[in-house]
This record gives structure tokens, sequence and C-alpha cells, in this order.
């Protein structure tokens, strides 16, 4: 046996979509916390307010859960997004054609023009 090489075991490391899924405690936690956040918002008014010590309640009871439960799967873009940037053109931007239009110039009102009486 030598001593330069090291056993590893015969299992394959986990996979990378294992490590990046939230613990499934704490995931069903935030998701708790920011439905009763929007059902209290949809039910209670006094929920859409403001406070003194607060601030914007909305922000709060749905904003910051919503934002919580999205910082748990680091961050990532959802797949919609991700699958609409994907089909941009990627060519270069079109370019206004060289030849100038030539805009009509509309007569003056205000100085009586066009056979108008002032």
């Amino acid at each position: 046996m030598s001593l330069s090489s090291s056993r590893r075991s015969p299992r394959s490391p986990a996979s990378p979509r294992l490590l990046d899924a939230p613990h499934p405690q704490v995931l069903r936690a935030v998701q708790q916390v920011a439905l009763a956040g929007l059902a209290l918002v949809l039910v209670w008014p006094a929920a859409r307010g403001y406070s003194q010590w607060l601030g914007w309640l909305p922000m709060w009871l749905v904003g910051m859960p919503l934002l919580a439960w999205w910082a748990l799967y680091r961050f990532r873009l959802p797949a919609a997004l991700l699958a609409r940037q994907h089909t941009r053109r990627r060519g270069p931007q079109a370019r206004r054609r060289s030849s100038a239009r030539v805009r009509r110039t509309r007569p003056d009102l205000r100085q009586g023009g066009a056979g108008q009486a002032v």
C-alpha cells in the first residue's frame, strides 16, 4: 500500500442539487409564515396599513417571508425567467435607415398662420 493513495468511500458524492435544497423543516416554517401573512393581509384590513414601530405592514407580513423563502433557494431565478432569457435574439441591434425622413412642418397657429384670422 503506497502512502500517496487514499481510500475513498465507494459511494458517489451527493448530487449538487441535493446540497442546494433547503432544510425541509425550515422551508415548511417559512412557507407557513408567508401564507399566514398573505391571508392576514387579505382578510384583515388593519394589516394593510402602517405601523408607527414597524412601518408598512404588508412588507413585513408578506414581502419579507417571501424574500426569506426565495433566499432559502439561494436566490435562483424561476425557470420561466431563465427560459425567456434563452429565447431572446442574440444578433446585433437593428439600425435606423440612413436616409432621413423629411418631417412636414406644421403651421404655427399661435401667429395666425394657415389662413386663420387672429
